[in-house]
């Protein structure tokens, strides 16, 4: 007696990744166009989704595609499915492009005390 559930269609919803910085966590937003009910004036509505990132694949300003799932915790209620568009990753390291940084020098002027 073996039955398969059938699966019924489960809510897709893709947009951008605006963090990244939760384990296993990443924050999607949505953008959809509406009417606005009285001026009816086209407006864009956004909403952050909470996912789950197993492997930890999604990177900051990815496009993806994010499916319901039952809940995981407090808040996430959505999983990853895969990436659309890689965003490009600016590197903040300058010595990968040539330019050669030396150690700061701070100029404090402390309050009450001029120099004379």
């Amino acid at each position: 007696m073996s039955e398969t559930k059938a699966l019924g269609n489960k809510n897709e919803k893709t947009g951008f990744v605006v963090s990244t910085k939760m384990a296993k966590t990443i924050i999607v937003e949505t953008t959809r166009r509406v009417q606005h009910p009285l001026y009816k004036r086209m407006i864009n509505k956004r909403k952050k989704f909470y996912a789950h990132d197993e492997e930890g694949k999604a990177k900051m300003g990815d496009v993806v595609r994010i499916v319901e799932c039952r809940p995981l915790s407090k808040l996430k209620r959505w999983q990853l499915k895969d990436i659309i568009r890689q965003a490009v990753q600016v590197t903040t390291d300058l010595s990968s492009i040539g330019i050669q940084t030396g150690p700061e020098k701070r100029v404090t002027n402390k309050k009450g005390k001029s120099k004379k």
